[in-house]
């Protein structure tokens, strides 16, 4: 699996900032991970043929086994070996493991390479045993990591007015699993909708974006897929599909806030969205309700029809004053005659 560079951001003798290190890729791939430079695979018989680690343990045992760094360049390549706690980021939900400088609580510190600091040759490989030790205590279920393979160069990059540093790594994946009871749980929490409808119902076509997070709730590594359907008043489906941009895996503990785009949304209309969220025995559901008006248009008329209104009462109040047969009649005096 691939690194994402660290980068440094350097003044004249100042360490300013160092970046987060993440792992590309959303989904396991066959092959030793790699970025063209350099290679870092499980030791097997045949290189490659075992790209990430796949190991059972018990809580206080320790397992063996051994790392392998091919340097395909012309010249010599050194590098820092560690263990790395894995995680999904928060971008996209991607696997991605901590950097040296963060602290590790996982497999990334239970994992002890044989060396840390290593020079391989060009065109060559070099191998390396290292331990993993569990802890009595360590919970039962997935402990993902990696070993890393961060070469000790500082290349150049751009960064503005300040100068930038680059790093590189490149990781092998760790599945740890813990024996003991594995519960598998997942929730959809805090689901929004924020709607995009047009001034003047009609004139184009609404959108909604509906955001929500998917917590795995669980000891064990789940692969989630997501769906979507919304139905309007009377029960009426108005959409329903799967969802793309969710993570092939969601790690114990972990969770992501995730989005979708929802083209062509009722402008006029009430009801209900559910996304349900399913894994291996695994399905849960989550809901928010929704109305769609168009609420500019919708004052518009309002306040238009409060001027009508006014007007017509205006009218009618002048016309009454107008109308003769309620103007006060003035009375002519009675003659009085005389003998």
């Amino acid at each position: 699996m691939r690194v994402e560079p660290y980068v440094l951001r350097v003044k004249p003798y100042a360490l300013l900032l160092s970046a987060l290190l993440l792992l590309l890729g959303l989904a396991p791939r066959a092959g030793a991970a790699e970025n063209g430079e350099w290679a870092v695979y499980p030791a097997s018989a045949r290189p490659g043929s075992r790209p990430y680690f796949f190991l059972t343990a018990d809580p206080g045992a320790t397992v063996t086994d051994r790392i392998t760094v091919t340097n395909r360049t012309n010249g010599p390549l050194t590098f820092r070996l560690y263990g790395a706690d894995a995680y999904n980021t928060d971008r996209d939900g991607g696997f991605a493991v901590r950097t040296r400088q963060e602290r590790q609580t996982g497999a990334g510190a239970w994992i002890t390479p044989e060396k840390t600091r290593i020079t391989v040759p060009p065109r060559s490989a070099v191998t390396v045993p290292y331990t993993l030790t569990v802890p009595a205590d360590a919970d039962p279920g997935d402990h993902p990591g990696a070993l890393v393979a961060l070469d000790e160069r500082i290349g150049p990059a751009t960064g503005g007015t300040v100068a930038v540093g680059v790093q590189r790594a490149v990781a092998a994946r760790v599945y740890l699993r813990v024996t003991g009871p594995t519960v598998p749980a997942l929730a959809v929490e805090d689901i929004t909708l924020d709607q995009d409808l047009p001034l003047v119902p009609g004139t184009r076509d609404g959108s909604a974006l509906v955001s929500y997070t998917l917590h795995n709730r669980g000891n064990v590594t789940l692969s989630p897929e997501v769906a979507l359907r919304a139905e309007g008043l009377f029960g009426r489906t108005l959409l329903a599909r799967g969802l793309t941009g969710v993570p092939a895996e969601l790690l114990p503990r972990q969770k992501i806030r995730l989005t979708a785009r929802w083209n062509g949304s009722p402008q006029f209309d009430r009801g209900d969205i559910t996304l349900t969220a399913t894994a291996k025995d695994v399905r849960e559901t989550g809901t928010v309700s929704f109305l769609a008006v168009p609420w500019t248009a919708l004052c518009a008329l309002l306040a238009a029809g409060a001027a009508t209104v006014l007007g017509l009462r205006l009218r009618r109040r002048g016309t009454a004053r107008r109308d003769p047969r309620t103007d006060p009649v003035e009375e002519a005096p009675v003659p009085v005659g005389t003998h």
